[in-house]
């Protein structure tokens, strides 16, 4: 039987809201594509903010907590879109109701909570899905498959430079959370945390770590309300380290927005140089170029992405955020199916929280 040809998977979104926020800006657009799924309830942070979000997006039923979602019958999968310090409670209510759960990233508020979610999984055998949605991006899968069939040959070095977004002079609406190390939500943990996933998936995996954070941004305005905050997590992130390769690493990200270069990855090699660019530091969410050259090519030339690496079901979200969520929530139809493993559980996840762990220990002993 093929995958439209079977039952859809029911999906619960828990923080969908009928005001803006990422759960109706890509993964209610990528679910509405998707004939594999069907959105069946929601929850928010009230029952009438709840009934609200369910009566503008046409969802049959809403919940107030996410206990009462899990527990729905028709929810096969959990999807949980709320912030950082939210996911641990939440999550494992889904665990304990037996339901398959997909995390957005960072999947907990730290290592330890990360790592008892993934433990909770485990024995309860459960399936779960990780949010590291750059390693679903089709430029992304194509740059991986271009390293592995030996476009550079061996690689020698990678070095990479990007703006975090947020974390600079200008205040991101609403964001006063992103700006207390507390919350598990930084740029550490954001934008670096899902290039790094994307980095490892394409040149392997970390193993020597050299590291320096720094707050270069001492106060912050809120432009809307005029108050001033003193942030306590780090706007300059780098990274030094050899990868199981033997390949040498570096990554620098910088709070904010540059007017030079916000996103420039170099891949270099014994026979060739790969060169991915982009508008904006974020992997997992922006349009990026690929340029390579290799043998005897003289410059660098546009690679483009294949058709095969993109999904025709996604077609209309396209240069979207919501596309690389989408081609996450198609990968778990056909991990469920085949028995695969594209989209990383919470055992990955726990995995990758603990690289940058290690990452954020190495910058304060350096």
């Amino acid at each position: 039987m093929s995958s439209t040809q079977q039952a859809p998977i029911g999906v619960g979104i828990v923080g969908l809201s009928a005001r803006r926020g990422w759960a109706s800006q890509a993964h209610l657009p990528a679910l509405q594509q998707l004939h594999d799924f069907e959105l069946r309830a929601l929850s928010a942070s009230s029952a009438e903010s709840a009934r609200q979000a369910a009566e503008k997006y046409g969802v049959a039923r809403s919940f107030g907590t996410a206990g009462e979602l899990a527990s729905a019958d028709e929810v096969d999968l959990v999807v949980v879109t709320v912030k950082v310090p939210d996911h641990r409670q939440i999550i494992q209510s889904a665990l304990a109701a037996g339901k398959m759960v997909f995390s957005e990233w960072p999947l907990g508020n730290g290592l330890a909570e990360a790592e008892e979610l993934a433990t909770t999984a485990a024995e309860r055998g459960l399936h779960t899905f990780t949010g590291l949605q750059a390693r679903s991006a089709p430029a992304v899968r194509y740059l991986r498959d271009l390293v592995a069939d030996g476009y550079v040959g061996e690689v020698l070095s990678t070095s990479l430079v990007a703006s975090g977004g947020g974390w600079g002079a200008v205040f991101p609406e609403n964001g006063a959370y992103l700006l207390d190390r507390a919350n598990g939500a930084t740029m550490l943990t954001i934008p670096f945390g899902h290039t790094m996933s994307g980095l490892t998936m394409v040149l392997g995996d970390v193993e020597k770590i050299t590291a320096v954070t720094a707050t270069r941004h001492r106060e912050v305005k809120d432009p809307q309300s005029g108050r001033v905050y003193q942030p306590d997590v780090a706007d300059q992130v780098v990274f030094g380290g050899v990868l199981s390769s033997g390949a040498v690493a570096s990554v620098h990200y910088r709070g904010g927005i540059s007017r030079g270069t916000n996103f420039h990855w170099e891949i270099n090699g014994t026979d060739g140089d790969l060169v991915v660019t982009g508008d904006i530091g974020h992997l997992q969410l922006g349009e990026f170029t690929i340029e390579g050259a290799h043998g005897s090519d003289a410059e660098l030339s546009r690679l483009t992405v294949p058709e095969r690496y993109f999904d025709p079901e996604l077609q209309e979200l396209r240069g979207t955020p919501a596309y690389n969520i989408g081609a996450a929530y198609a990968q778990i139809r056909r991990d469920l199916t085949h028995g695969g493993s594209e989209v990383p559980d919470f055992a990955h996840g726990a995995r990758h929280h603990r690289l940058l762990d290690r990452i954020e220990r190495a910058a304060e002993h350096a």
